[in-house]
């Protein structure tokens, strides 16, 4: 082999290993660039499909297992109910004890919850807390604006209002 062929030759291996370490055409890497980013969409969307499902599930599973504990709570207080009912034939003051007992017992597990009474009479009246029902004539200036009556006991937790004390304001 004479030099000529010998660099035509090279050239030739040169050439084909360029084309070789050439990328695709533009429309040919279009193409599958846009099929792997299909494909990437879908796992993603399957993930987050399985993620919601996921997460609904927990959310129901949370929401029964705080309803078993604030049953578990109040237990107690409808056996000491029960026994109340069966003591029906006895005295009647030591009924009435037995009712206060588990009234005390009712507010005790309510507290256990986070869940306490809205002080109301005497108190400023505050819309936030109190649900005026109607006023009240006084003639004491001081308690103008303050609570005079509460008809119906309001509950709070730590962070909001179940149900707001119905109650009689004072009006001068």
């Amino acid at each position: 082999m004479n030099n000529e062929e010998l660099n035509e030759e090279l050239e030739a291996q040169e050439q084909e290993e360029v084309e070789e370490t050439q990328e695709p055409a533009p429309e040919e890497d279009f193409e599958n660039k846009i099929k792997e980013l299909e494909h990437d969409l879908a796992v993603v969307r399957a993930d987050f499909y399985n993620y919601r499902q996921r997460t609904i599930k927990e959310r129901q599973e949370t929401r029964q297992r705080a309803k078993e504990e604030v049953i578990i709570e109040f237990l107690p207080v409808l056996d000491n109910l029960d026994r109340a009912l069966t003591a029906a034939n006895e005295d009647p003051a030591s009924i009435v004890k037995g009712v206060e007992m588990v009234h005390r017992q009712f507010v005790n597990a309510l507290e256990n919850l986070g869940v306490s009474a809205i002080k109301a009479k005497g108190e400023i009246f505050d819309p936030s807390l109190h649900d005026a029902a109607g006023t009240e004539q006084v003639e004491d200036a001081e308690l103008d604006g303050k609570v005079i009556n509460e008809m119906l006991k309001g509950w709070r937790t730590k962070d909001r209002v179940l149900r707001p004390a119905q109650v009689t304001v004072g009006k001068k």
